[in-house]
């Protein structure tokens, strides 16, 4: 027998009007409802009635009623569920299970749901198990919002302790990743400083070949899905790779790497500058839906602050590194000052220390008698008046008259008429 759709199915109760008017009642609860409601039949579990969020949960192509339930749904045969229903219609003892994890359908349509659930028995007139209500509420949604928050956390933990913005972007790509109901691709791109390049930020899933040539594609209108909504500064969706205009120059990436349709989501900085893309591949042409969008909107805004804030970090060390630079800078200045002070001050010390020699020197050689004749006469020597005193480079001096003073000064190096008391040449040359 097939189900209407919309409705409830059922086939003929044979149990007592009691139990009867119960079923009727459970259908009028639940007919309608978003829980999922069916009432199955015997030991072999047909079923007898279902209601169309059951119907809608498992699939509307596989809307029947009259079918043991391990044919109408073979995956469950491998998941425990049959074997709970048969222990629940061999006890009679209500089974209850909180946030379980079920595969429905199988290959390409195959999906994880999470229910709470209860299987009650039913008994007819006389108190025998005759079959079993299943009772249940997906709790898919809230399992992975509940998710999503756990990692959502994680990541901005990640940020608040300054993990490395590659860590954290590799993260955030595989939550989304595991996160999705249909499997996606993550990619984000991270914008150069002047906007005009994207380079590779991560991609964990993406073919290392394609993330190489993809790495420093240009932000322009038409430049695939990423680059075009850099340009605009708003999300682009490429529904399909193969016939879309802005995948003209990369469509031959795009099918080497398997991927046939790309959602890019711009990622601003508060003031409105760009920083990034955020883009979600899939591996065949589809459009997104609102939950998709909002997936987007939410890691894209979390991509936003762990750039941002690996921005302020690197500015926060570059300028700590320019105030050491110059704090070292300022103290290499400073201890060269002070050398060059306590060179000079050793300089002014030593030059005291001579000049006070040769004062002291020049008292003596004051002190010292004059001569009466010259000395510079040789071995014969001289009889003549000692006028004039020369002296040489190595500190000699002595007295001479002017005709023996000029024979020294042509004869002997370096020799020079000694000033004393403004008298050398000076006194030379007033003779």
């Amino acid at each position: 027998m097939t189900a209407v759709p919309g409705q409830l199915s059922s086939t003929a109760d044979s149990a007592a009007a009691g139990p009867g008017a119960a079923e009727e009642d459970l259908r009028a609860l639940f007919g309608q409802s978003t829980a999922v409601f069916a009432s199955l039949a015997g030991p072999e579990h047909l079923v007898e009635t279902a209601n169309p969020a059951f119907f809608a949960t498992i699939g509307e192509e596989r809307a029947r009623t009259g079918v043991a339930l391990v044919d109408l749904m073979p995956e469950l045969a491998g998941q425990g569920f049959i074997t709970l229903l048969d222990q629940v219609y061999r006890t009679g003892e209500p089974y209850t299970g909180g946030d379980v994890r079920v595969i429905l359908g199988a290959g390409l349509q195959a999906r994880e749901a999470y229910f709470d659930f209860t299987y009650e028995p039913r008994r007819d007139a006389a108190g025998q198990v005759c079959g079993i209500r299943v009772l249940g509420v997906e709790t898919t949604q809230v399992k992975q919002a509940q998710r999503l928050m756990a990692e959502h956390r994680a990541l901005l933990e990640q940020i608040a302790r300054q993990a490395p913005l590659a860590e954290v972007l590799d993260g955030m790509a595989r939550c989304i990743e595991n996160l999705a109901p249909q499997e996606v691709l993550v990619s984000v791109l991270l914008a150069d400083p002047d906007g005009r390049h994207l380079r590779h930020g991560a991609a964990p899933s993406l073919p290392d070949f394609y993330n190489e040539a993809i790495d420093g594609i240009a932000t322009g209108e038409g430049v695939g899905s990423c680059g075009t909504a850099a340009h605009r500064r708003q999300p682009v969706i490429v529904t399909d790779i193969g016939t879309d205009p802005f995948w003209d120059d990369f469509r031959q990436l795009a099918d080497q790497a398997g991927v046939s349709a790309c959602w890019s989501t711009p990622i601003l900085a508060r003031d409105g500058g760009l920083l990034g893309t955020f883009a979600m591949y899939h591996r065949t042409p589809r459009a997104p839906q609102d939950s998709d969008l909002a997936l987007a909107r939410v890691f894209a805004g979390t991509a936003a602050l762990a750039i941002e804030c690996h921005h302020s970090e690197q500015a926060r060390r570059a300028a700590e590194a320019r105030a050491r630079s110059a704090h070292d800078e300022l103290a290499r200045v400073v201890r060269v000052e002070r050398e060059l002070r306590a060179e000079a001050e050793q300089r002014a010390s030593a030059a005291a220390e001579l000049a006070a020699r040769m004062r002291a020197a020049a008292a003596a050689q004051a002190a010292m008698p004059h001569p009466e004749h010259c000395e510079l006469g040789g071995a014969p020597g001289c009889t003549a008046p000692a006028e004039i005193k020369i002296a040489d480079s190595w500190g000699d001096a002595a007295w001479g008259c002017s005709a023996h003073v000029e024979e020294a000064i042509l004869n002997v190096r370096s020799v020079f008429i000694a000033s004393e008391e403004l008298g050398g040449l000076a006194a030379y040359l007033r003779r």
